[in-house]
């Protein structure tokens, strides 16, 4: 059965925030709030709880996940960026979008695209992710907290743990953060290829 911290939007918790790092970093999946809408995440080498989350989603190895990270600095380390790909993501990060970008070897094989070797990346501008993600002290694996056969993310915390209590080690309720998935850009060619327009606004990358 899942717990549940009802965590301030604006003022996270400091106490709160460790004990939600304790569960993801001793292998809980999580639902937690984002720029967007609600979402899954892990440990990024949490195999169980990466399967969890595909299991929840009902996606396969080739639905690309997401490295959420607390900030630029962690970019390098998973991801390939020459320098115009890197201002891009500096221009409109923190924010609603998910880089896709070829994977560096720190990104364990499991999580990349089976033929492709890319990888998903956010910068959230979130208080509580981000003072989670400080907190865990590692980019988390994530997905949009969106159920097979829906068309929408969830964004009410306590129907999500009503359904998925005993599928999540923890919920936190970070009051509404929207109910759109981020925008997804390609930044794997020279030019950028919006494969989805969600909460972020696409223009700067058309």
């Amino acid at each position: 059965m899942s717990q549940f911290f009802v965590i301030h939007p604006d003022n996270p918790q400091p106490r709160l925030i460790k004990q939600a790092a304790e569960i993801v970093l001793q292998g809980g999946v999580i639902a937690y709030p984002t720029d967007s809408a609600y979402a899954l995440g892990c440990l990024m080498g949490n195999k169980r709880g990466m399967d969890a989350i595909r299991r929840i989603r009902q996606i396969d190895e080739k639905h690309n996940l997401t490295l959420v990270c607390r900030d630029l600095s962690d970019l390098a380390n998973y991801a390939k960026v020459d320098n115009v790909a890197f201002r891009l993501i500096k221009n409109n990060t923190p924010g609603p979008y998910t880089f896709i970008l070829q994977a560096t070897r720190e990104v364990p094989r499991k999580l990349l695209h089976p033929k492709r070797r890319t990888i998903g990346l956010r910068v959230l501008a979130n208080n509580i992710a981000s003072a989670l993600l400080d907190a865990v002290g590692e980019p988390m694996l994530s997905s949009t907290l969106i159920l097979p056969n829906d068309e929408d993310p969830l964004n009410d915390p306590y129907y999500i743990r009503e359904i998925l209590e005993h599928e999540l080690d923890l919920v936190i309720d970070g009051g509404f953060c929207g109910f759109e998935e981020s925008t997804v850009v390609s930044l794997l060619d020279d030019v950028p290829e919006i494969l989805r327009v969600g909460a972020g606004d696409p223009a700067p990358f058309e």
